[in-house]
């Protein structure tokens, strides 16, 4: 399945999280990842994301899409971290 993560996380945790997103997802512009990615993979994404953030203060949005055939990535403006190919 193809994953867009975008997340909103206090700055102490930050680069925690960033670390964790990195092992799965590539970064795409600031605070979004995206990918191809496993659903047990994508289980253990955010098992591992849990243990860091704070719940009542943290944000993360994932949008998963069955394929990257299922959607259009169009940017306005600068595109940050340009790829052909997901992985």
């Amino acid at each position: 399945m193809h994953v867009i993560a975008v997340y909103d996380i206090g700055h102490k945790r930050v680069g925690k999280v960033l670390k964790i997103f990195r092992k799965y997802l590539t970064w795409i512009q600031n605070s979004v990842f995206q990918g191809e990615i496993t659903l047990s993979k994508y289980e253990k994404l955010k098992n591992e994301l849990a243990k860091i953030i704070e719940p009542g203060y943290d944000s993360i949005l994932f949008f998963r899409f069955r394929s990257d055939f299922q959607f259009k990535k169009e940017f306005v403006g600068k595109e940050f971290n340009p790829f052909d190919t997901m992985i």
